[in-house]
């Protein structure tokens, strides 16, 4: 490892920054290539920092950049406190800390601690016999009398979720690729080495972690087998229908109660320097449940990143109620983040079809939403899911999934910043993955010159939630359906929204709330009260109006 740079604790004086602000995933990959190899760098990200600061967000969410295999793109580490040659060093991740606070962006970063590469020294060291000092670092179990796996348990990306291993003549655990092998967290100096590594970063000036699958850290000691799980209860929001992972109630590979000991411990070291962590919650059944668990008081995670708008189909009016309405039920105390697209699942203009108008409601709509925001980059462009045939693909689930799911490789292409190179102004050299053709219409230098294109509306979105407090970190009230249309109040000190979306393509005529309502919003396309005293909103319409009799 290398050696911790010692620095001030940095943002210990605004604790809550966190809550209600909008993050900016960066998938290093593809974001910039600075050094004409075909793969986005830190320095790239230095770069184009600009760009990301005149979006007007609050944070930077940079996924893997650490030493690594790169058998799944770096989320695979086998050195958690050194930056991969193939995205710079630490003295070009210092350059995006000193650049990024500049613009006064923080940067959390994305740290992968459920499980390791196979060639982490670590374990290299547990496999070797079962007698050295690590060797109870990972999750080693003896095979059943007939030489079969442990128990039932399925890696998220197919087949068991067990690999043998000569050495040891023991199988090792692994929820993803056999060279991701678990690390063990019930071992005490396992928790310690990965507490240190959050110390390493934040002593090196980051604001926080987001937090690969929160929920996995620790499994079942008893390793008994999970329970079948009905077909009427299986849904494609962590693992594609295909899966057979869906197949079962994950009781007791991940979710495991003590989970929250850890969480406590790594929240006590980030509170001195002000940082906050979003954990990732992958379960499809108790998602939010465990979100609730993990965010509530103030001694565990600041938020957690939920999947509920990740899946495969568009939000009716009457699903957001459904979940928003869980939410205050199961995670009131708590505090969920937001997001429609990432790097793991089809862009959502794709994924639910959805035409220009619909992309600005969308927009307008997660800006007004209790909670904080994750954009992925991209997203702001309106960028469609890219197709990439199977010649090119990298991502090892799409490759061993194919064709009926195609893998996350069509949200991974490079960002395109000038339509009038064949790479979009991303690389001089063949991309690691190619460049859409139908992107480059759509980069980033030809949305600045179109006052209507969809990057201005995400700026306009942003900077409205910014401007109303009572969006960024106020309460809400129920939220309602009627028909299309999805309505509640936000309110946060003497400021009282109010919020209407019509969730469809057709009109829909809608009524204020009684009171005074002064329309806010114009710049969003917000409806106004029409002569007869009503709303009537046009496809994907906002109303949004500022209660003044208060």
């Amino acid at each position: 490892m290398t050696t911790a740079l010692a620095t001030k604790p940095v943002n210990a004086n605004d604790k809550d920054w966190w809550r209600g602000a909008v993050i900016y995933q960066i998938y290093p990959r593809s974001y910039q290539d600075s050094n004409g190899d075909g793969i986005g760098d830190l320095l790239g990200i230095v770069q184009r920092l600009p760009y990301i600061a005149s979006l007007g967000v609050d944070a930077i969410w940079i996924s893997p950049f650490f030493m690594s295999p790169m058998k799944d793109f770096g989320y695979d580490v086998s050195d958690y406190c050194d930056v991969d040659p193939m995205f710079g060093s630490l003295a070009d991740f210092d350059a995006v800390i000193e650049t990024a606070h500049r613009l006064g962006v923080k940067v959390m970063i994305d740290l992968v601690l459920s499980h390791t590469s196979d060639q982490h020294p670590w374990f290299i060291e547990s496999r070797a016999n079962k007698t050295n000092d690590k060797s109870n670092w990972y999750v080693w179990a003896d095979p059943k009398p007939d030489g079969t796996a442990p128990n039932n348990w399925l890696s998220i990306f197919g087949g068991s979720g067990w690999q043998w291993d000569a050495r040891r003549e023991q199988y090792y655990m692994h929820n993803f690729l056999v060279s991701q092998p678990d690390l063990n967290f019930h071992e005490p100096e396992v928790q310690e080495a990965l507490l240190d590594v959050g110390r390493f970063w934040l002593n090196r000036g980051v604001d926080g972690f987001r937090l690969d699958t929160i929920n996995f850290y620790m499994h079942d000691e008893q390793l008994r087998d999970n329970p079948a799980l009905p077909p009427e209860r299986r849904n494609a929001n962590t693992a594609p229908a295909v899966n057979p992972y869906n197949h079962q109630e994950h009781l007791y590979d991940k979710n495991h109660p003590k989970n929250v000991e850890f969480l406590r411990r790594l929240r006590a070291v980030m509170e001195p320097f002000g940082a906050a962590a979003v954990g990732e919650v992958g379960d499809s059944q108790r998602g939010l449940e465990i979100l609730g668990e993990y965010t509530r008081g103030d001694d565990l995670m600041q938020m957690c990143y939920a999947f509920e708008f990740l899946a495969a189909d568009i939000p009716t009016a009457d699903r957001i109620v459904e979940v928003m309405e869980e939410v205050d039920t199961v995670a009131g105390e708590g505090w969920a983040c937001w997001a429609f697209s990432n790097h793991d699942v089809v862009r959502h203009a794709t994924r639910w079809n959805l035409a220009p108008g619909a992309q600005r409601m969308f927009t307008t709509l997660i800006m007004c939403l209790r909670g904080s925001v994750c954009i992925y980059q991209g997203e702001e462009l309106g960028l469609p899911e890219a197709e990439v045939a199977f010649e090119d693909l990298q991502d090892p689930y799409g490759i061993e999934f194919w064709p009926e799911f195609k893998g996350r490789d069509g949200c991974r292409t490079p960002m395109v910043w000038t339509p009038n190179s064949q790479n979009g102004g991303f690389s001089d050299a063949k991309p690691w993955l190619p460049v859409a053709s139908e992107h480059l219409p759509l980069a980033v230098s030809a949305q600045e010159d179109e006052p209507g294109a969809l990057l201005h509306h995400y700026r306009k979105a942003i900077a409205f939630r910014r401007a109303h407090s009572a969006l960024s970190q106020g309460s809400h009230d129920k939220l309602r359906a009627k028909g299309d249309v999805i309505y509640f109040t936000r309110t946060g000190g003497e400021q009282t929204i109010f919020c209407a979306f019509n969730v469809s393509e057709t009109p829909s005529d809608f009524d204020l709330p009684d009171g005074n309502w002064t329309p806010i919003g114009a710049e969003l396309g917000s409806a106004h009260v029409s002569a007869d005293g009503r709303l009537h909103l046009g496809p994907w319409q906002v109303c949004l109006a500022l209660k003044t009799d208060i």
